[in-house]
């Protein structure tokens, strides 16, 4: 298992914790009003969206909830006017961090993310600093128990994915960009549904973590990843099996 696919499978269990205090909730309606203002409201002529709210439906978000994102982002409600941005940064180790958010005050976001690297060992990079470590991509998530392996991949690779793998109790299939949402259709076709899918930043090369090391920098993440302007934290970590053994431990009690 490669070091991006042990962080993803630590990723999917601290989303149901995300979901308890509502931050997923609130993560995945501001994926929506991006979505409804650059591409519009209606999720047939606009595929960001439509992503967006099949996420949000996996994750089990109120239907009113999702209108009222998409009316946001149309401006047929009042909302905040959110754009996109990305920073960099290094935490514990010498790990590369990639912080997308959306965030209607820059002044106010590079202040807080500042804040927390200065408090927990890191530090906020330059534009450019590490985004030449990570290469864009689409990943599908899908459960084991949904079909079997070769079934899976037969229509993974038939629709144009680059890789599949197994990670934990799940299938992981990696895409470029630009055949993300065909090979997504092509899993519904055939009546398999994502238990996610996004775009995703995965790292070309890792950094190895001992325990104490790995803690650091899961805390600096997790820290990042409490703000409300961040959307997505990533890392070029590789987490030894021994360690990422501990880790799941802990996050069991």
């Amino acid at each position: 298992m490669s070091g991006h696919s042990k962080w993803h499978e630590i990723k999917r269990k601290k989303a149901k914790n995300d979901q308890v205090r509502g931050r997923l909730f609130s993560r995945l309606a501001r994926e929506i009003m991006v979505a409804a203002r650059l591409g519009g409201g209606v999720p047939e002529n606009n595929p960001r969206l439509r992503m967006a709210i099949e996420n949000a439906k996996s994750a089990g978000m109120p239907a009113e909830n999702i209108e009222r994102a998409i009316k946001k982002g149309t401006g047929e409600l009042e909302g905040e006017h959110l754009e996109e941005v990305t920073y960099e940064g290094y935490a514990p180790g010498g790990v590369a961090l990639m912080i997308e958010v959306m965030t209607g005050n820059r002044n106010r976001t590079v202040s807080e993310l500042r804040h927390v690297f200065n408090r927990l060992g890191g530090s906020l990079g330059e534009s450019g600093c590490v985004s030449w470590l990570f290469e864009k991509k689409g990943m599908i998530t899908v459960d084991l128990d949904t079909a079997d392996e070769d079934t899976m991949l037969e229509i993974a690779l038939e629709a144009g994915a680059e890789d599949m793998q197994v990670t934990g109790d799940a299938y992981e299939i990696i895409t470029t960009p630009e055949d993300f949402e065909a090979v997504r259709q092509a899993l519904l076709e055939r009546g398999i549904t994502p238990s996610s899918a996004e775009l995703t930043l995965i790292p070309q090369s890792t950094v190895s973590l001992d325990l104490e090391t790995a803690r650091k920098v899961l805390r600096l993440m997790d820290a990042l990843e409490e703000l409300e302007d961040v959307q997505k934290v990533y890392a070029n970590l590789d987490i030894p099996s021994e360690v990422m053994a501990a880790l799941e431990s802990q996050l069991a009690a």
